[in-house]
């Protein structure tokens, strides 16, 4: 079974039923041998951007996030030392500490990233 951890980006179209999913995001969202996951690293990213002003919710994050969580069925996964310490071992490609730390967490944990940003597929990590 293949474990995908969705970036931010994808996590926040799936929650708001974004155009923006391809027609290859929406073929690997529906694999039903497949795990995907929510990082808490998007948590913080999210809770960041609302608070200045960059990320317009319906309702505060903490209650957003809680709803589409449980609609969407993802899984929750917390930042770890080990996906902590897997920084320090990563090239200086991309300069976003959320997307960095996805990452990092993503090649710690063996799961493939499931993004649309083409910077984080210069790492040594699988992606989707």
């Amino acid at each position: 079974m293949t474990t995908y951890l969705l970036d931010t980006q994808v996590a926040l179209w799936l929650f708001q039923n974004s155009p923006k999913i391809t027609k290859d995001l929406k073929t690997h969202l529906s694999k039903p041998d497949a795990r995907y996951l929510f990082h808490q690293a998007s948590t913080w990213e999210i809770q960041i951007k609302y608070d200045l002003g960059k990320l317009p919710l319906p309702v505060p994050p903490n209650e957003y996030l809680s709803i589409c969580l449980e609609k969407s069925g993802l899984g929750y996964r917390t930042i770890t030392d080990a996906g902590i310490f897997m920084l320090g071992k990563l090239p200086a490609i991309h300069r976003d500490p959320f997307d960095r730390l996805l990452v990092a967490h993503a090649i710690a944990n063996g799961w493939t990233l499931l993004t649309a940003d083409q910077t984080l597929k210069q790492y040594p990590v699988v992606t989707s």
